[in-house]
C-alpha cells in the first residue's frame, strides 16, 4: 500500500491527476501478482511514452519533397534537334579526345533513405563511391536533397583528383536526390555529357504495404 501511495504522489508531482492515473491503470493491464502475494506497479514506460514520441517526431527533419522541378520540367520542343538523341555514331563521338563509350560513368542510386554515387570507368570497374552517409548525415537526413548535393560535390572533387572532367550519368530510383545530385555534379565542375534513366518499371509489381494507421 505504501508503494501505491508513493506512485500516486509521483504522478501528482508530474501533473497527472488521480482520476486520469486510475483510468490509465484500468485501461491497461499493468498489475502483476508476485509469488509473495504483493502487487508491483510499473508506470515508467506509460508516463514517458507519449513524451518520447513527441520529442522523437520533433527531432526528425521535415518531409523532403525533392528539389523544385524534380517531378516536372517545362521543355521547349523547338530546341530539340536530331543531334540530341543517340544514334549509331554516338559511341564514337569524341569528348576532349575520349570516345563516348570510354567515358567514365557516374551511377546514381536514389532511394527514399539515401543517395549513393559510384564512379566507374568505361568498362564498369568501380573507382570511387560517395553517399549521404559518407558525408556525415545520419538516419533520415541521408535521404534529403542537401545530403545528395553534398555527396555530389565530394564526388566531383574525387573525380578531379583522377583528372576526370567529362562523365556520363546513369540515374536509378525515384528518391528526392535525383535532380540535386546532378546539380551538385555540375556545381563541382564536371561536364555531364549524357543522362540515362534506368529506373526499373516492372509490369507486375508486388503487392504494396498496407496503409499506416495513424
Amino acid at each position: 500500500m505504501s508503494r501505491l501511495k508513493t506512485i500516486l504522489a509521483y504522478s501528482k508531482s508530474v501533473g497527472l491527476s488521480r482520476t486520469k492515473f486510475a483510468s490509465v491503470l484500468n485501461s491497461l493491464d499493468l498489475v502483476a501478482v508476485t509469488g509473495s502475494g504483493q502487487r508491483a506497479l510499473c508506470t515508467t514506460c506509460l508516463l514517458n511514452k507519449a513524451e518520447d514520441r513527441r520529442s522523437m517526431m520533433a527531432s526528425l527533419p521535415k518531409k523532403d519533397e525533392g528539389t523544385q522541378g524534380d517531378k516536372s520540367a517545362d521543355i521547349d520542343a523547338s530546341h530539340l534537334t536530331r543531334s540530341m538523341f543517340p544514334d549509331e555514331d554516338t559511341p564514337n563521338l569524341l569528348f576532349d579526345g575520349v570516345r563516348f563509350q570510354d567515358l567514365p560513368i557516374c551511377h546514381i542510386k536514389c532511394s527514399l533513405n539515401n543517395t549513393i554515387l559510384v564512379l566507374t570507368d568505361g568498362s564498369g570497374k568501380p573507382v570511387a563511391m560517395k553517399s549521404g552517409g559518407t558525408e556525415g548525415y545520419k538516419n533520415a537526413r541521408k535521404g534529403t536533397t542537401v545530403a545528395a548535393q553534398a555527396a555530389a560535390l565530394s564526388f566531383s572533387s574525387a573525380a578531379e583528383l583522377r583528372a576526370i572532367k567529362n562523365i556520363r550519368v546513369i540515374v536509378k530510383g525515384l528518391g528526392p536526390g535525383r535532380l540535386a545530385s546532378i546539380k551538385g555534379l555540375q556545381m563541382g565542375g564536371l561536364n555531364v555529357v549524357s543522362i540515362t534513366d534506368r529506373t526499373p518499371a516492372p509490369e507486375k509489381c508486388p503487392r504494396p504495404r498496407k496503409a499506416k494507421r495513424l
